[in-house]
């Protein structure tokens, strides 16, 4: 078992995605299923130029992820999510060599391999991956893995990494519609469904949880809300206080478990 500064430490990797994947695709992952994936993306390091098997023991995930290590049921639920995962695959724009562009169907994780015996578990990203996780050096976007695992809403942490990728422009707006196809919540075809099922908790999640404040205001086109307006602001602008107060909430999430 890893003691609390090792956890601590693994909590505070960093996840590194371009911008260009957090803004222009869209997939359906479970709360669970995207904590594996930014989970294994923390592990990425800087100078990586190509995937390795990423190898972890399914004790330490669920440690660093507040899960309770010591549910027998942990294993076979893992097991069940990264099955789930490997089965799921999502549309992203690639750029070939001559510089075209190709709407790919590719899949997070191309390998995986568990072992009863250790409780370890391997698992080896989707190549094609590669241009948005590897390597960047403009348009993109980190944050530490810390600030979702509060989280438990699957629509928080992918308004946060999306508002996230605005944050220096401090603002950023959507068409309402185009909204719920980024964040896959079609389903609620009526605004105030989406307003109370997804926005409301999504937000609160990410002012109670991340490095970000966030607001929003609507407007109308016609009788309709049309659009929606985001207001970003770092917490280290704000004050101390902030920063504070969110590190308290997500330890007692953590902790809870």
């Amino acid at each position: 078992m890893k003691d609390h500064k090792e956890i601590q430490e693994a909590r505070s990797y960093n996840i590194v995605k371009a911008n260009e994947l957090i803004q222009k695709s869209r997939y359906k992952l479970s709360t669970q299923e995207q904590k594996i994936i930014l989970y294994l993306i923390s592990k990425i390091k800087p100078e990586d130029n190509d995937f390795h098997e990423y190898e972890f023991k399914i004790k330490e995930f669920c440690e660093v992820c507040g899960i309770n290590e010591t549910s027998g049921k942990n294993y076979a639920m893992l097991k069940e999510t990264v099955k789930k995962l490997s089965d799921k695959s999502n549309w992203v724009v690639i750029k070939d060599k001559n510089g075209e562009s190709w709407e790919t169907l590719v899949r997070w994780i191309e390998k995986i391999r568990l072992s009863t015996k250790k409780g370890t578990i391997k698992i080896r990203l989707d190549s094609d991956m590669k241009p948005y996780l590897l390597q960047l050096k403009e348009k993109f976007t980190s944050y530490s893995l810390y600030f979702v695992l509060g989280m438990k809403s699957k629509y928080s942490i992918r308004l946060y990494e999306l508002l996230k990728s605005y944050q220096d422009l401090e603002k950023c707006e959507f068409e309402i519609e185009r909204l719920k196809s980024i964040l896959a919540a079609e389903t609620y075809e009526f605004f105030w469904n989406f307003k109370d099922k997804v926005l409301s908790i999504a937000t609160q999640e990410i002012n109670d949880y991340s490095d970000i404040l966030v607001s929003y205001e609507l407007e109308k086109k016609g009788r309709k809300f049309h659009k929606i307006k985001f207001s970003i602001i770092p917490k280290y602008k704000k004050d101390i206080e902030e920063s504070i107060k969110t590190w308290k909430n997500i330890e007692k999430v953590l902790n809870k478990n």
